[in-house]
């Protein structure tokens, strides 16, 4: 197999899960909403909690290819890459997994209401660690480019750049409205809005991943047709 075919697969790979974690953001926050209008509010709560969880690993399976991609590309070792956000990738990993343990203990109504909270503050804390992956992949891949970027790869840098600010903020926001929830100042209203806000994150962040991944893949794919032709 080729090195363009193989690169063009993970980066497809990775544009897939981007919009599957949209996907998951966009199903947590309708549950999210469920809730706050009183529809089964714990329930919905638990629920969202699981996806999120499930769109948190998608994420960090989708980031992690396209790092695989890049360094492939650059023929480096996986370990020689400079993987800035390397600790919140890892923290994503283990809080996706945690989240989707405590929604299903949350579901079995051991303690929901706190048991979501608590997700909630992980599922922030993650988001503040993590918030420059997406930006670092850019960054990446602009150093690996010779020729300039065209209009499209740059639209995709100020996606990716804007989505690490979002994830900040909103990661900042999580973790307070989980500490209030846990302290017990409405905790379920505060709980599904954080859910909300953190489905609305994830469907922003994966969206900016996917539109980034096939903007870099296009003119790659595009080059490489160019470069048969010619030999």
């Amino acid at each position: 197999m080729s090195a363009v075919s193989m690169g063009t697969g993970t980066a497809e790979t990775a544009a897939y899960g981007g919009l599957i974690d949209a996907i998951g953001g966009i199903a947590a926050g309708v549950l999210a909403i469920l809730g706050l209008t009183g529809f089964d509010p714990e329930g919905m709560a638990g629920i969202a909690t699981i996806v999120l969880g499930a769109a948190f690993l998608v994420q960090i399976g989708s980031i992690l290819s396209e790092y695989t991609r890049l360094s492939y590309q650059a023929g480096l070792a996986a370990d020689s890459v400079d993987l800035s956000g390397g600790d919140g990738l890892a923290a994503m990993f283990l809080v996706g997994a945690g989240g989707i343990v405590l929604g299903v203990l949350a579901l079995l109504g051991m303690a929901s209401a706190v048991l979501t909270a608590i997700a909630v503050i992980a599922y922030g804390a993650a988001l503040v660690l993590s918030s420059s992956s997406v930006r670092q992949l850019y960054l990446m891949r602009g150093q690996a480019m010779i020729a300039a970027r065209s209009g499209h790869e740059l639209l995709a840098g100020q996606m990716a750049s804007g989505s690490a600010g979002v994830q900040l903020l909103t990661g900042l926001t999580s973790v307070v409205l989980g500490i209030l929830a846990v302290a017990g100042h409405a905790s379920r209203v505060l709980t599904l809005a954080a859910l909300l806000v953190l489905g609305v994150t994830v469907l922003l962040c994966g969206s900016a991943l996917s539109s980034m991944v096939l903007s870099f893949v296009r003119p790659a794919a595009g080059a490489a047709g160019s470069r048969r032709a010619v030999g």
